[in-house]
């Protein structure tokens, strides 16, 4: 019987050590927890997305600004990384390399892909166009016994993002994207434009159509999606906490992560649709969610995410 009850004391005190251990960032500092009556006070920054089964971003800063962040690569071994520079107090560069779901299966592609992504801003300081150089990576054929061989250049890309804004509201009217094969002689031979309405301050539609271009005419859609976003709270955004610049790489890593636009909201969407627009145009796919919030209003969960913050 004693030796039962020393076990449990053990089995207490190695529960207390993990639990203590994942309420801590990667330099030791106490985290905020996922449970509803958690708050932080004072200044704090956004640092993991998790399921309950992954990871889906871990974020790291160096002073306030976020420099790093680490998603899932195709298996626990092998991470994405996102490398953040700045120019001051604005985004100058992006680096990723790892894997993405390019061909919208749910699942992470076994090609490798890098690019980078270089900032230009007005005078006024808004974020104008991004250009972007991107390569894609595919394994060789497995040789016996069923291994596969190296990496190998598959595609490389140039793209440029322009990004405009109301006159009015000030805020994000249209990104229109062209892009070509990194060939000689270099040609932009496709284009993708879209569109941004609000509710408020929030994104309530996004539309992005994808077509040919040939010299700098565009020629008619061949793909086109709407987003939809509605019933948003009066909370605070998790992604308030990050740079726009960074949220707008987010959005354009992939051509289905115009899902995320709501990112760019200062509130939460409860509800969110998907739409191909292209005829006969189907019954849109939707989902929805009830968020968790700590006392200080921002959201902890949504859609089957936790978002776990860190004091600054």
């Amino acid at each position: 019987m004693k030796r039962l009850f020393y076990f449990v004391l053990l089995l207490v005190g190695v529960s207390t050590i993990h639990s203590c251990k994942e309420l801590l960032d990667e330099d030791g500092n106490p985290l905020l927890d996922i449970n509803t009556n958690s708050g932080l006070n004072g200044p704090r920054a956004l640092y993991r997305e998790i399921t309950d089964s992954d990871t889906l971003a871990t974020y790291s800063y160096s002073g306030l600004q976020v420099n790093k962040v680490t998603t899932p690569g195709i298996n626990p071994k092998y991470k994405s990384f996102t490398d953040v520079a700045w120019s001051g107090d604005k985004i100058s560069r992006i680096d990723f390399k790892g894997h993405l779901d390019l061909d919208d299966d749910d699942a992470l592609d076994e090609d490798s892909v890098t690019y980078t992504q270089l900032y230009t801003y007005n005078n006024v300081g808004k974020l104008t166009s991004i250009s972007e150089n991107r390569s894609v990576f595919k394994r060789g054929t497995p040789v016996p016994p069923a291994v596969l061989g190296p990496y190998a250049i598959f595609r490389k890309s140039k793209t440029i993002y322009n990004l405009k804004y109301s006159n009015t509201t000030s805020k994000l009217a249209s990104i229109t994207m062209q892009t070509g094969e990194d060939v000689s002689p270099f040609n932009f031979t496709n284009y993708s434009e879209t569109t941004y309405e609000y509710s408020g301050d929030n994104v309530s539609n996004v539309v992005r159509q994808y077509g040919p271009m040939t010299g700098s005419v565009f020629g008619a859609p061949v793909t086109k999606y709407g987003y939809a976003y509605s019933n948003y709270d009066s909370k605070i955004n998790p992604f308030t906490l990050l740079p726009f610049a960074y949220k707008i790489s987010r959005i354009l890593s992939t051509e289905i992560n115009d899902v995320d636009s709501w990112i760019l909201s200062p509130n939460s969407p409860k509800r969110y649709s998907v739409t191909d627009l292209m005829q006969p145009i189907p019954s849109p796919a939707v989902f929805s969610t009830d968020y968790n919030y700590d006392l200080q209003t921002y959201m902890q969960k949504g859609y089957g995410v936790n978002y776990i913050y860190k004091p600054l």
